[in-house]
C-alpha cells in the first residue's frame, strides 16, 4: 500500500523544513519529484542528492506569489514529465502582528504568501490534472487556521491559514468530478529553519508544554505519513478533509 511509483509529485517551499521532509517521504515511496522554491542554489544541491539516490528530481526556481513564475513552473513540469499527479502547496511566509498594530502592507504580504499563492499554484497545476482525470492536491495550513492563540499576535497568519482550509473544501467540491482530491494538513509546532528561533525560547517552550498534550514539538518526518497517505491511490475517497498533525493541540 501507499506506493507512489510512477507518480509525479510537486512540492512548493521544498528547499528546507517541512517541504523538504515531505519531498523525501515521497521519494522513499517511489515518486518522481519537482521541488520548487526561491533559493535555486539550495534546490540544485537537494536535487543532486535525490538523483544520487536514484530519484528523478526537477528543481524549479519559483516565487509562488508571481502568476508568471507559477505558470512557467507548471509548463516546465509538463515538458519534463508530461503530467503532474500530486501537488503539495507548502510554501508560505508571514508578518506577525495583532489586529491593533498590523499594517496594510504586512497584512497583504501574508495573504499573498499564504493564501493567494495557494490559489495561483492550484489553478496552474489543476488544469493539467483535469486533462489526465487524476490528481492529489494537498494544502499545508496550520493549527492556527482553526484557533486563536495567546502566545503571540499573528492575526494575518490565522486568517490566511483559515482561508486555506476553506479554499480546500471549495476545490474538493469543484474538482471531484475529475477524480481529483484536495485535502489539508494542519501541522502543529514543528522545529524548522523558520520556527526554531521562536520555538526554542523558554517562554514558548513552557507554552507548548501546557498546550500540547504530547508535551513536545513535532519531529523531523512526522508530517510525512499524512502527506503520503493523502497522496496515495488508497485515499481516493477522501477529499475536502483537514488532518491535524499537532500532538493533540487542537483536541483540548
Amino acid at each position: 500500500m501507499f506506493s507512489l511509483k510512477n507518480r509525479v509529485a510537486v512540492v512548493t517551499g521544498a528547499s528546507s523544513g517541512l517541504g523538504l521532509q515531505m519531498a523525501r517521504g515521497f521519494a522513499e515511496q517511489g515518486a518522481d519529484l519537482v521541488i520548487m522554491a526561491r533559493r535555486m542554489d539550495r534546490l540544485e544541491a537537494i536535487a543532486a542528492d535525490f538523483r544520487a539516490k536514484g530519484t528523478r528530481c526537477l528543481p524549479i526556481r519559483c516565487d509562488v506569489t508571481s502568476t508568471e513564475d507559477v505558470n512557467k513552473a507548471a509548463e516546465a513540469v509538463i515538458k519534463e514529465y508530461g503530467k503532474v499527479d500530486i501537488l503539495v502547496n507548502n510554501a508560505g511566509a508571514a508578518k506577525n502582528a495583532g489586529v491593533l498594530d498590523m499594517t496594510d502592507e504586512d497584512w497583504n504580504f501574508t495573504m499573498d504568501a499564504d493564501l493567494t499563492s495557494v490559489f495561483k499554484v492550484t489553478r496552474a497545476f489543476a488544469n493539467h490534472m483535469v486533462e489526465k482525470k487524476y490528481g492529489r492536491i494537498i494544502n499545508i495550513a496550520s493549527i492556527y487556521g482553526q484557533v486563536g492563540n495567546t502566545a503571540m499576535d499573528t492575526v494575518a497568519y490565522h486568517s490566511s491559514k483559515g482561508g486555506v482550509i476553506n479554499f480546500t473544501r471549495a476545490v474538493a467540491a469543484e474538482l471531484a468530478k475529475y477524480n481529483i482530491t484536495c485535502n489539508t494538513i494542519s501541522p502543529g509546532y514543528f522545529e524548522t529553519e523558520l520556527t526554531i528561533d521562536t520555538l526554542t525560547t523558554d517562554a514558548f517552550t513552557q507554552f507548548m508544554k501546557v498546550s500540547v498534550p504530547m508535551g513536545r514539538y513535532g519531529h523531523d518526518g512526522e508530517l510525512n505519513p499524512a502527506a503520503i497517505f493523502l497522496a496515495s491511490d488508497e485515499a481516493s475517497y477522501i477529499t475536502g478533509q483537514n488532518i491535524k498533525v499537532d500532538g493533540g493541540y487542537t483536541s483540548v
